[in-house]
């Protein structure tokens, strides 16, 4: 087959003055020019693109962002330049830190029966936004669901994130990790933590599979990999992408233990281990005879919970009682003090905090 070429067009009153500039300053190829008398036309090409700069061009200069990972040594160092035909070449970083907004602490409860809209987001999936206010951008927490079962239409892909939790609430999905073997099927109350860059790949979901995805700062990027083929060959359960470990953490034959509050029962899902104290998940159900927990504050810089089952009352001071049904949300900002009264018998709640490992004091 023969090979297709895509070029981007700008234009120029003197392509003498763009060649020294395109290929010494920016280090591209020039591999075309004509005619030979009185050039007019230039092609160049580097860093992934391919250039004609034609002086009977009627288009805009344009501009042209060069990603490295060394920007201080290209090009002198310099950030800005504008080339001799009038574009705009702006160099910035290939990989720049994750920046972790600081979080804008509020009291948030999402309900939902509020009717909070879906929105169609990535592979076709429907999302709903469960912490609106999203905590000044260092939070975001999906409701996400499948209506439709089967092949989910996913690529090799991978996110730029801090944190990511998936937890499977209804239904089955099957997804594919890097170097962690073949596809895994999560089920309700199984969870999965995406570290920071793994590549992944979602491959088929039930009906109205549903989970809740939490990921840390709430803007991230998902790049997708067109080069990796999953499963890899090599199975790695102990390798760590930024400092965490991959979990698939199940429901089945789990240990549960007292919790942190008294009254509720939890079992821990391994996570704040396998993080460094990153984040901690725990699922948490009312202790026999229990249901009721005494007044409580806390210290940690983000505390979410989703009501997975049950109805449960959230007290919270200076605040009228929430009754809280499936599907409901909350989140509670350090140093409030709050607490859980009456819960159903088969109340069930995801807690995800961040740091996983902090204080909690009872009055």
């Amino acid at each position: 087959m023969a090979e297709t070429i895509a070029e981007i067009l700008l234009p120029t009153s003197e392509l003498r003055d763009d060649i020294p500039f395109y290929t010494k300053v920016l280090g591209m190829k020039l591999d075309m020019i004509y005619p030979a008398d009185d050039p007019r036309v230039g092609v160049f090409s580097g860093h992934g693109l391919r250039l004609r700069i034609d002086r009977e061009a009627a288009t805009a200069p344009g501009l042209i962002r060069i990603l490295t990972e060394q920007p201080d040594t290209f090009a002198e160092g310099a950030r800005q330049l504008t080339a001799p035909n009038g574009t705009e070449i702006w160099i910035e970083e290939r990989n720049p830190p994750l920046v972790m907004p600081e979080t804008a602490h509020s009291f948030v409860v999402r309900r939902l029966k509020d009717q909070a809209p879906w929105i169609i987001g990535r592979a076709g999936m429907h999302y709903r936004d469960l912490v609106p206010d999203r905590l000044g951008g260092s939070i975001i927490a999906s409701h996400i669901r499948i209506p439709d079962g089967g092949p989910v239409p996913d690529m090799v892909h991978f996110h730029k994130v801090g944190f990511q939790l998936i937890f499977c609430i209804h239904g089955w999905v099957d997804v594919v990790y890097e170097d962690q073997g073949d596809k895994m099927r999560l089920t309700p109350g199984d969870c999965f933590i995406q570290p920071p860059e793994i590549r992944h790949r979602v491959l088929e979901a039930s009906d109205n599979v549903q989970v809740i995805e939490i990921g840390v700062p709430a803007e991230h990027v998902t790049e997708i990999d067109h080069q990796m083929i999953l499963p890899t060959p090599h199975l790695r359960p102990e390798r760590e992408w930024g400092g965490q470990r991959f979990v698939y953490n199940r429901a089945e034959g789990a240990a549960w233990q007292d919790f942190r509050l008294p009254g509720f029962i939890c079992r821990d899902t391994t996570i704040a281990e396998n993080t460094k104290g990153v984040a901690g998940v725990e699922v948490v159900r009312a202790a026999p005879g229990g249901g009721t927990s005494p007044w409580a504050a806390h210290d940690t810089d983000i505390h979410f919970t989703f009501v997975m089952a049950g109805t449960v009352t959230l007290e919270g001071e200076g605040r009228a009682p929430y009754a809280l049904e499936q599907g409901d949300a909350f989140v509670i900002p350090p140093r409030m003090k709050t607490r859980l009264v009456g819960a159903s018998e088969d109340l069930e709640l995801l807690e995800v905090t961040l740091p996983g490992r902090f204080t909690t004091t009872l009055d």
